[in-house]
């Protein structure tokens, strides 16, 4: 178990994501009674998972493949979407992080490959390009 991450969108529940050793991303739940069966949600990760709870049963997880691209993948409250690229020039073993402040906004970081912060966010409506914070 690699890259162990957690997130909560509501009371009585916790979700857990992990990197298995062939680098695919694992979850499992916890619905305030019990732990659900570990699932497969695929992918290739090079980087550690990051995730983050918009609403109530709405996750994002977000991780940097070997193609130094950011990925990810959500639940909609009743199906993950399949793997979709934001792009990217990251570092392919530099943990992102992820984090919401609404169900209009999401904020996903990753270090690029020349050394700097870069930063993705949704407004709502679109994934906005990314943008380079200034410094080392």
């Amino acid at each position: 178990m690699d890259g162990l991450t957690a997130v909560s969108w509501g009371p009585n529940r916790i979700d857990l994501f992990w990197v298995d050793g062939a680098r695919a991303l694992w979850h499992r739940w916890f619905d305030g009674a019990a732990w659900s069966a570990d699932e497969s949600l695929g992918g290739v990760l090079t980087s550690p998972p990051a995730v983050t709870a918009w609403a109530e049963e709405q996750l994002e997880v977000f991780a940097v493949f070997a193609d130094g691209q950011l990925w990810d993948r959500y639940w909609d409250g009743a199906a993950w979407h399949e793997w979709e690229t934001l792009g990217g020039e990251l570092d392919p073993a530099g943990p992102p992080a992820a984090s919401s402040w609404s169900g209009d906004r999401i904020d996903v970081f990753a270090p690029g490959r020349n050394g700097r912060l870069w930063h993705r966010w949704w407004d709502g409506s679109r994934w906005v390009d990314w943008e380079q914070f200034p410094g080392g």
